[in-house]
């Protein structure tokens, strides 16, 4: 099982469990969000994060090409 199989099952289950309390989506979202960037502090610096989550961010429109790649 791949790393990102691992986690997206879990995230499958806390959406569903949360859809049983009537939680949205979008503020379980914003938790798995929280819940990321307290794991990045761990090892990471707050500039790391930052440029991890410009990353992200930048590449948001998946039918674009990549940041790193755009002319």
């Amino acid at each position: 099982m791949s790393p990102y199989q691992l986690v997206s099952r879990h995230v499958q289950a806390a959406l569903a469990e949360a859809a049983g309390h009537s939680i949205d989506a979008d503020v379980v979202a914003r938790c798995l969000l929280s819940e990321a960037v307290r794991i990045f502090q761990r090892n990471r610096s707050n500039d790391d994060i930052a440029a991890e989550l410009t990353g992200l961010a930048d590449n948001l429109d998946e039918d674009s090409p990549l940041v790193f790649m755009r002319p």
